[in-house]
């Protein structure tokens, strides 16, 4: 694959290279692929045609992007990055994905790994029985069409102020949990029903609750400032928008389709469907995106209190006894309206971005004040099994990336594929040889997200260090791992 694929593109630094003008009709700008030599041979030719199909798009700047955990996704690579001038250029719920506002939170505690492993199967078990997860799962919740609303409108503010966590929780969070513009009158009645039973829930898939242990700190002084040591247990919490975001991005998809047609718009791949950013047709989707970002926001502040509760069942102690402080929430699928410095002068741009983390600097306003003077905390997780990752967003990263990093480990086999070559008890085995207890809620699961199904993560991770777009700080370890 690796000469296929070098054909494909020019090398212009150790970690960066360009996919040139002309390798798809109608390219406004070059591609940017950032990976390392040893990564780019697990790039698919398919995945180079989609960061080159979105350069072709009205009103991209600088360049379509792609990050070192790319592969092939709906319409947009999944790793990608793009942003389009606020008044000449798109939207597009390819570059948001169907689980909109997909993220990752990490929920610190003052425990260390030595006081948790004698219970981790106790804590693995409460936790998998505590926060739904799997195909279709339904919360202990029963939300009320009004309190469906107000998560659609404040996200984890919402979830605060019904008895599911702390204010401090919603400070660190981006955006404070919740993004302004949200419009529940342009969700369906199917994404609301299907949005209704599912706060507090997993799903399936690559969504996870894994409680970790800091294994190395890069960055002392960072580190000190994030309140992460050597040996500290971790809780890390990856899922997003459930039943509700899928059905909104698909309803909006059928709208969008139309709208190229009537706006002329011409795109090599139909599922780059978009239409005018200030289109009725845009800003129809994009107020309704906003709604799922902010439930997944709730969804994972449900998550985090019946993560308290499980800690407290199996360790005596409250939760802030504990030290349960959330260290952040960061989204790596969504559409934000952000400005930024292009050619010398500010712009405002809809940065698009599918598998791929906001990673802003020391400074920025949208960073929450105690992190200011190091830079947002940025959340890669692994793969089932292996290290994840904790770093911080440097200035850099605002010129090269849209303040923008990877978002994992990327995969390089299919679900279907994972199923055929791995068996889930054998994975889980294996795994548990390794000291890391696992539950799921079926075999197949395992197997669909065995860690040979992924890229290494320290390979991607070291790729956005290097690059400066991302400065590590820590790298955690998994103790027992729930998933759906």
């Amino acid at each position: 694959m690796l000469t296929s694929v070098r054909g494909m593109v020019r090398k212009l630094s150790e970690n960066s290279w360009e996919i040139p003008v002309g390798h798809t009709p109608g390219m406004q700008v070059p591609g940017r692929l950032f990976v390392s030599e040893k990564l780019l041979a697990s790039i698919d030719p398919g995945t180079i045609d989609q960061i080159a199909n979105v350069s072709t798009l009205p009103g991209i700047q600088k360049y379509s992007m792609a990050m070192p955990d790319a592969h092939l996704g709906y319409g947009f690579a999944i790793g990608g990055v793009a942003a389009f001038d606020s008044e000449e250029g798109i939207i597009s719920p390819g570059g948001v994905g169907f689980d909109i506002n997909c993220g990752v939170r990490l929920i610190k505690t003052n425990l260390q790994k030595e006081d948790v492993v004698p219970h981790i199967k106790e804590l693995t078990d409460g936790l998998f029985r505590n926060v739904p997860s799997g195909v279709g799962s339904k919360s202990r919740i029963r939300a009320s069409d009004n309190e469906l609303d107000d998560a659609f409108l404040h996200g984890a503010k919402w979830a605060v102020e019904s008895g599911y966590g702390v204010e401090a929780d919603t400070e660190h969070c981006e955006g404070n949990g919740f993004l302004e513009g949200a419009d529940p009158a342009y969700v369906s009645d199917k994404a609301r029903k299907r949005g209704k039973p599912q706060f507090g829930t997993l799903g399936s898939g690559n969504h996870f609750l894994e409680v970790q242990y800091v294994d190395e700190i890069y960055d002392r002084e960072v580190a000190s400032a994030f309140g992460l040591e050597e040996g500290q247990v971790t809780v890390m919490v990856h899922c997003g928008s459930r039943g509700a975001g899928h059905q909104i991005c698909t309803d909006h998809l059928q709208t969008l389709s139309q709208a190229v047609k009537k706006y002329g718009i011409q795109i090599p791949d139909k599922q780059l469907a978009c239409a005018p950013a200030q289109s009725k047709e845009a800003q129809s989707y994009f107020k309704a995106m906003l709604c799922a970002a902010n439930y997944a926001w709730a969804n994972r502040q449900v998550i985090t209190h019946w993560t308290r509760e499980t800690f407290e069942q199996v360790f005596g102690r409250d939760s802030d006894e504990l030290g349960m402080e959330l260290l952040y929430d960061v989204a790596h699928n969504v559409a934000k309206l952000e400005e930024h410095l292009i050619e010398g002068r500010k712009k405002e741009v809809y940065v698009h971005r599918k598998g791929a983390t906001r990673a802003f600097p020391p400074g920025h306003p949208e960073v929450p004040a105690v992190f200011r003077d190091v830079g947002q905390p940025v959340l890669i997780p692994g793969s089932m099994g292996t290290s994840s990752y904790i770093l911080c967003g440097t200035k850099e990263a605002m010129d090269i990336s849209f303040g923008s990093a990877c978002h994992g480990a990327g995969r390089v086999m299919s679900r279907a594929h994972a199923k055929k070559e791995f068996r889930g008890e054998g994975i889980k085995e294996k795994l548990e040889a390794m000291g890391i207890t696992v539950r799921a809620t079926h075999p197949s699961v395992i197997a669909e997200e065995a860690p040979d199904v992924y890229k290494s993560s320290s390979e991607v991770v070291n790729v956005v260090h290097e690059l400066g777009i991302a400065r590590k700080v820590a790298r955690v370890l998994p103790l027992g791992v729930a998933k759906g």
